[in-house]
């Protein structure tokens, strides 16, 4: 079985520690990030699961801890479920990004992908966040940039299903500001001798190409801030974390692209 998944959350970071997480001699990372299996409600038959898939992407030749990063996990409906039914002492990473970055970032990678063609401003309205409410479930792969960022109740659900034991969250800015640390906390929640966050290795924050270069207009983020401030107290009532930080307007990123 797979050990271990990096669940979110989108643009939180998780292929920075992906990548550094794969040089870790005792962990294997499948060479494709994302295999979107636990998300799949199509493809797969959940009442009767085939896998072969997902463990066709590795190498089983060999012992190692391995681990699966779709950071879609924490937010699509039942991606947690079948990730316990699967196996139930799986243990999960989750990385919080400020939600108002979160939602820009996001916005912009839909928008290089030109899979988006409003404005910000309009993408995270009343109507824009219609196409989400509106969708099958109320969830929307592409257009969920504000929805995303309410992490207590992707939390809530997480911590019903599985033992907090088996639950790793940090903020993904300390990956930045605090590397080693950071990188060796996640070694040690996973079981693993502290090799990666020993190294000089730095993590590289990543944006699309052609990804449009905007920020918020203050206005808009005070108002997305406001829309967050309680969510992101009850997020760092549940994971543990101090996030006081996030609640000031004078709030910045340490990524630069």
């Amino acid at each position: 079985m797979i050990d271990f998944f990096i669940a979110g959350v989108q643009k939180g970071g998780t292929t920075a520690l992906h990548s550094l997480l794969s040089r870790h001699p005792g962990v294997e990372l499948p060479a494709i990030k994302e295999i979107h299996h636990f998300d799949d409600d199509t493809g797969v038959d959940w009442d009767r699961p085939d896998h072969s898939r997902l463990h066709d992407s590795f190498d089983w030749s060999r012992p190692a801890l391995r681990g699966e990063a779709t950071p879609i996990y924490c937010y699509w409906p039942h991606s947690i479920e079948r990730i316990r039914r699967y196996n139930p002492e799986a243990k999960l990473i989750v990385a919080l990004r400020h939600p108002v970055f979160r939602a820009l970032s996001h916005w912009r990678m839909e928008t290089a992908r030109q899979a988006e063609n409003l404005p910000f401003a309009d993408a995270v309205s009343a109507i824009g966040r219609r196409r989400v409410s509106e969708a099958p479930n109320g969830v929307h792969r592409v257009y969920s940039y504000v929805e995303r960022g309410f992490y207590s109740q992707q939390l809530e659900r997480i911590y019903r299903l599985l033992p907090r034991g088996n639950v790793h969250v940090y903020r993904a800015d300390a990956l930045w500001n605090q590397p080693n640390l950071t990188l060796s906390s996640v070694e040690a929640f996973l079981g693993l001798e502290a090799v990666v966050g020993r190294g000089t290795a730095k993590p590289r924050y990543i944006v699309p190409t052609f990804a449009p270069s905007h920020s918020a207009e203050p206005s808009l983020a005070r108002r997305l801030q406001r829309e967050f401030e309680a969510d992101i107290a009850r997020t760092a009532e549940l994971a543990r974390l101090d996030l006081s930080d996030w609640l000031s307007e004078g709030y910045a990123e340490p990524m630069q692209p």
